[in-house]
């Protein structure tokens, strides 16, 4: 509730925002609300279901999120385009509002019952400030494309986490295991993948393709809504027969190549090639989604289950703030070092590759010439080096997936919540 409520007053500063200091804060709002609402959410499945029949769920979930995922685009673009980009933001007041009702409604849990002192007590507020600040030292150098890094922070977390919290914000014996520590990584490194690609082949279609926003969100049709499906099937096959390495080799074997075939796209490239080229990436990203939560629990004791998934999602969260970031990186300076080859673009190199997305803007409102040829065969070209590094990502996880061991799914669940009727009713059997 807390979370919803706080991503409710994001929404709302947002949207009335006068300036870009009140925007940053409802943003930012969100994004506590909504990252405590995605950890929660996997975190409720697994102290709920047990382990191997989680694989159904986990699948829906990741669904769901991709669904949103994709329809917000459109959603945006078409705000954008036809009202205001205020109503980006409004709409979310009536899908709050109805989880509001929703979640006492059916979410009655038997909570362990104490009080607030003790709660507090038992948050780790020093390692969460250090990790907080860590992370956030950490991504602001990268969105501006320096190679500034902040250690110092997060190696003082581990210590606080391991010796004085009563309950560490993370548990170092999670990352003692090699297929949890092999997931982990691979989990931030789809982050980085998926976000690269839901940022950036947008653009490629309004840059490239001279696409509307609405058009280039639908245009995402064929790398996304393959997601859902096989992320569904996937988890269900898990959960049947007990294996998941097969699902996350097969997943980083089709988003290697799906990754790496984007290169061919281009300039002349047609619909129905990038509709093929598309498709491949977005199987091998939703086989992944439940067969790597699946690999992390599997390999978690159940006293550190909740943390390892809170953590699944912290990762899969950084990986897509790298992903763009590096991303945003790699294409200003590639199209940079491409405009210097045009002397009719040349002089204008340093502004126009300083923002991917800006430039679309000027591309759309030039004159057709050669000028404008030359700009979109080089924004094409930068494109291209972003797909490799990609592709090299994806190459790399596929390596280290062959680290992650098999572990037996048929696991009793073991959790101190539960149903408030299911214990009702074991009370009275006994």
């Amino acid at each position: 509730m807390v979370a919803l409520v706080l991503f409710l007053i994001g929404a709302i500063v947002a949207a009335t925002a006068d300036g870009f200091g009140s925007l940053l804060v409802g943003r930012s709002l969100q994004g506590v609300g909504g990252g405590g609402l995605i950890a929660l959410t996997e975190i409720l499945v697994t102290e709920l279901v047990p382990l191997r029949q989680r694989g159904q769920w986990f699948g829906i979930i990741s669904a769901m999120w991709i669904v949103g995922s994709v329809i917000g685009p459109i959603v945006g673009g078409a705000f954008a385009q036809a009202v205001s980009w205020r109503w980006i933001f409004w709409i979310n007041l009536p899908f709050v509002g109805l989880a509001l009702v929703l979640v006492p409604l059916t979410l009655v849990l038997a909570f362990k019952v104490s009080s607030l002192a003790d709660k507090l007590r038992r948050v780790d507020w020093i390692g969460s400030v250090l990790f907080i600040g860590s992370t956030t030292s950490f991504l602001i150098p990268i969105t501006w494309g320096g190679c500034v890094i902040r250690v110092g922070l997060m190696a003082g977390s581990g210590p606080t986490d391991q010796y004085v919290a009563q309950e560490p914000l993370i548990r170092l014996d999670v990352f003692k295991n090699r297929t949890a520590a092999a997931s982990y990584f691979e989990t931030t490194l789809h982050g980085m993948i998926l976000w690269c690609i839901l940022y950036y082949m947008p653009l490629y279609y309004e840059a490239v393709k001279g696409e509307t926003p609405v058009i280039a969100g639908i245009s995402l049709f064929p790398a996304t809504f393959t997601v859902a499906p096989a992320a569904m099937v996937t988890g269900i096959v898990i959960s049947r027969t007990g294996r998941y390495r097969w699902a996350i080799w097969s997943g980083w074997v089709l988003t290697t190549l799906g990754t790496g075939i984007l290169y061919l796209l281009d300039v002349n490239t047609t619909t129905v090639q990038w509709v093929f080229l598309n498709l491949v990436s977005g199987l091998g990203m939703g086989v992944l989604f439940p067969s790597m939560a699946f690999s992390i629990q599997a390999a978690t004791t159940n006293k550190d289950l909740a943390f390892a998934v809170a953590l699944f999602s912290f990762f899969h969260a950084f990986g897509q703030a790298i992903g763009v970031a590096v991303g945003g990186v790699i294409f200003q300076n590639q199209l940079k070092k491409k405009l210097l080859t045009y002397p009719l673009l040349a002089s204008m190199a340093g502004a126009h590759s300083s923002d991917a997305s800006s430039l679309v803007q000027i591309i759309k409102t030039m004159q057709h010439g050669p000028a404008r040829t030359q700009l979109i065969q080089s924004y094409a070209d930068s494109l291209k080096l972003v797909w490799i590094v990609m592709y090299a990502l994806a190459a790399v996880a596929l390596l280290s997936s062959f680290l992650i061991k098999g572990f037996e799914l048929d696991r009793a669940l073991e959790t101190e919540q539960g149903f408030r009727i299911e214990q009702t009713t074991v009370d009275e059997e006994k």
